[in-house]
């Protein structure tokens, strides 16, 4: 039977171990040295594993928590969300190779026209003391023979109600590369029969990356908005690895001047 530390069961042994323990300090004096060592010994293996358990449990608290939403806001926002592959784990890790059109989850699909997909999508947890979310994306690639590569990450159909021409779509995102590439993102947004698209550039002098998708120039139709979607588009990715160590998305209404 399995003894939770939370039960009542739980804690009382716990605290019958402390006070044998506390008992134990106070009365070393009057220990013989046969008892002595003995206890000395079980102390010592005592220590040893609670030692060893404290250092394995700290680092997975020290984690960045699964699920988390936390991330920066602009003021008056009204929607944002932060795709599934970089809260939650994927249940198959990864994979390898990526050939066009796979999907790492709903949420997330590659797409290439290399015929040597020498292209890997895996999942990985995030350690470090300033991560928000759980997981990172890496896109790892080596020969590249194809002329285009690009995520394209499909965004919840809520970022559609109540969408104006006022809206800024805000994307941002920690991207960390082991060469030097360009990375475009192009805001689709479908509205009845047509789509309208917006393209930028991500700033590439900081990990940290962000752009604002500005819809006051579209031809949106307000009341036809229904789907949403972002390519990032990898350039001259041949021999690169490229971590997403997170990636969001909110939207805010234009300050009025």
């Amino acid at each position: 039977m399995i003894i939770l530390p939370q039960s009542f069961i739980g804690r009382f042994l716990h605290r019958r171990a402390l006070a044998r323990w506390k008992t134990a300090a106070h009365e070393v004096d009057q220990r013989d040295l046969a008892t002595l060592e003995v206890e000395s010994k079980m102390a010592h293996q005592i220590l040893r594993d609670a030692g060893r358990f404290k250092l394995a449990a700290d680092d997975r608290l020290n984690l960045p928590p699964i699920g988390s939403e936390a991330f920066a806001r602009p003021p008056g926002t009204d929607w944002s969300w932060r795709p599934e592959i970089w809260r939650a784990p994927f249940a198959g890790g990864g994979i390898a190779p990526a050939k066009p059109k796979d999907k790492i989850t709903n949420e997330v699909v590659i797409f290439h026209d290399c015929k040597r997909a020498e292209i890997s999508l895996r999942q990985s947890r995030n350690k470090r003391d300033i991560d928000l979310t759980a997981y990172s994306l890496d896109v790892e690639v080596f020969h590249f023979d194809g002329s285009y590569l690009s995520l394209v990450i499909e965004i919840p159909s809520s970022s559609c109600v109540g969408l104006r021409k006022k809206h800024l779509i805000r994307l941002d995102a920690i991207i960390e590369k082991e060469r030097p590439t360009k990375i475009y993102a192009r805001l689709n947004i479908k509205h009845g029969p047509n789509t309208e698209q917006v393209l930028l550039t991500l700033p590439d002098a900081h990990d940290e990356t962000s752009v604002e998708f500005d819809l006051a120039y579209s031809h949106l139709n307000e009341k036809r908005a229904e789907r949403m979607w972002l390519d990032l588009m990898i350039e001259d990715p041949a021999m690169n690895k490229i971590c997403i160590r997170d990636l969001t998305f909110s939207r805010h209404p234009r300050s009025e001047i």
